[in-house]
């Protein structure tokens, strides 16, 4: 049984988030807030309260045990806005910068 958090449209890319998920995926609930609080990543702060919330899933709505819990799955994907911003260039043109945005999956689940 898995118990899972999600945040979606974050204004944040993929890229820079996966590098963090990558340092807390297969870790002790503990060890992964401990990781994420030491973090020095905007993603960060992100994933911490994330982690939060899907081990008060777990707790609440599947009476799982806190101190057995682990981070069995974690991802990010793209999200569905992109801001659209202009950068001026030389000669009077402009190039375009994309803000790419993220949707951040977190499952925990019990050891056996």
């Amino acid at each position: 049984m898995e118990a899972k958090a999600y945040l979606y449209d974050v204004r944040i890319a993929p890229r820079k988030v996966k590098f963090v998920l990558d340092l807390i995926r297969g870790k002790d609930v503990e060890m992964a807030a401990a990781i994420l609080k030491n973090t020095p990543k905007s993603a960060a702060e992100y994933l911490e309260k994330l982690l939060k919330s899907a081990v008060a899933n777990a707790e609440n709505n599947h009476q799982m045990d806190k101190s057995k819990l682990y981070v069995s799955q974690c991802f990010v994907t793209a999200g569905s806005h992109m801001l659209k911003r202009v950068r001026p260039r030389g000669k009077g043109s402009a190039n375009r910068i994309l803000k790419r945005t993220s949707h951040i999956t977190i499952a925990v689940a019990e050891k056996e």
